[in-house]
């Protein structure tokens, strides 16, 4: 019996090329799986691998700027998901970190979700959001925490329609049990290890490769290092930009948005990687390993799975941990850093990276639909 897939993703923009989009990418080069997504402007994107591709879209296509930003039509995304009709299919594929995990499915047939991330902006970044948001404040702010506090129970009633959950951390298995009481499967996200070549010679800079607004805590790496008087680079865009440019003293680098070649060669020459947010995973933080660039990172969330912290694996250290998101935590970790400069080996790191590496995901992920569908007699 041949099997109908189909593949659901959020969006899918020149500016969505993150975590979640290589997983999509990686799927599609191993499974013959229709395409859906909330807005498609990738297919009629020369420099895109989904180029001329055949993407299935919901009514938000034709709304103003979506191309810009869909999430600004927040309310409307659950709707907008549960319009996809995919009757037509065996075996429903979603790769979610909003709403595509929502689509509806019948009895008949298998859904697997591999989740990225529960919705940020409904759970854990909730007053985040509202502390930094205009819409957070007076009688709109009122009105977006309802909002939000709708969202959340469609999210959960929404996670009832999902046969089978995959998770990329053990960090965002634990907050899928928290939101949503259900078990997930770990398989860590693929990353295109030979696209960051290893490099043996560092130079004297440290490096930081992020967007630019609040949790990431880009604004804290300043405050460390403009105390450190250490060279930095800082490498991306967004909200908090002129905040960062206003703080930075001479010895902070500030070069905004680069091409993947110019991110590759200062992940590859930098002495360390600094990164201070609590990510799902941290694809970053393995690409700079990759370079065999080691970590400086927050304690926290998907980094205690991708880094080793030199101080407890003296021989096999990838990195080094610091456990309070401030910059005087930040800056006592770099100035012990600097004492283990010529521990780290950079072929272990390289080798330690490997681990996370596409064709691991893909032996992975293709294993685990194998085994979901042995549960479902009637799709073999």
């Amino acid at each position: 019996m041949s099997l109908k897939y189909a593949l659901v993703h959020e969006w899918l923009t020149p500016k969505a090329t993150g975590g979640s989009e290589l997983v999509v990418q990686e799927i599609l080069n191993h499974l013959d799986a229709d395409l859906y997504a909330l807005i498609d402007f990738e297919s009629s994107n020369p420099e895109s691998y989904l180029y001329k591709r055949q993407i299935g879209k919901t009514f938000l296509q034709h709304f103003p700027a979506a191309r810009n930003g869909v999430q600004k039509y927040l309310p409307l995304l659950p709707l907008a998901i549960e319009q996809l009709d995919l009757r037509q299919y065996d075996v429903i594929l979603s790769s979610s970190h909003a709403v595509a995990k929502g689509i509806l499915t019948t009895p008949d047939q298998l859904h697997i979700c591999y989740c990225h991330s529960p919705m940020r902006y409904a759970w854990d970044l909730t007053f985040d959001y509202l502390n930094h948001s205009k819409l957070g404040r007076g009688l709109p702010g009122w009105f977006t925490r309802y909002l939000l506090h709708r969202l959340r129970q469609w999210d959960v009633l929404s996670a009832n329609r999902v046969d089978y959950f995959i998770a990329n951390s053990q960090h965002t298995a634990k907050r899928i049990w928290r939101c949503y009481r259900r078990e997930a499967a770990v398989i860590y996200p693929p990353v295109n290890i030979e696209a960051f070549p290893l490099f043996l010679q560092k130079e004297d800079f440290y490096l930081t490769v992020s967007r630019l607004v609040s949790y990431k805590q880009v604004s804290l790496i300043v405050q460390a290092f403009n105390k450190l008087q250490l060279p930095l680079v800082i490498i991306g865009t967004g909200s908090e930009m002129e905040k960062i440019r206003k703080i930075a003293n001479p010895n902070i680098k500030i070069l905004g948005w680069q091409p993947d070649d110019v991110v590759k060669q200062y992940m590859a020459k930098a002495r360390a990687f600094v990164y201070a947010a609590c990510e799902d995973f941290g694809i970053a933080l393995v690409e700079a390993q990759a370079c065999g660039t080691p970590v400086i990172a927050y304690g926290a969330g998907g980094a205690l799975e991708t880094v080793q912290d030199v101080r407890l694996h003296p021989d096999q250290g990838t990195g080094i941990f610091f456990q309070e998101q401030t910059a005087a935590a930040l800056t006592a970790a770099v100035e012990k850093f600097e004492t283990y400069l010529n521990v780290f080996n950079p072929e272990y790191l390289r080798s330690h990276a490997a681990k996370f590496s596409s064709p691991v995901f893909a032996q992975s992920y293709l294993n685990f639909l194998n085994q979901c569908q042995k549960t479902r007699p009637y799709l073999e």
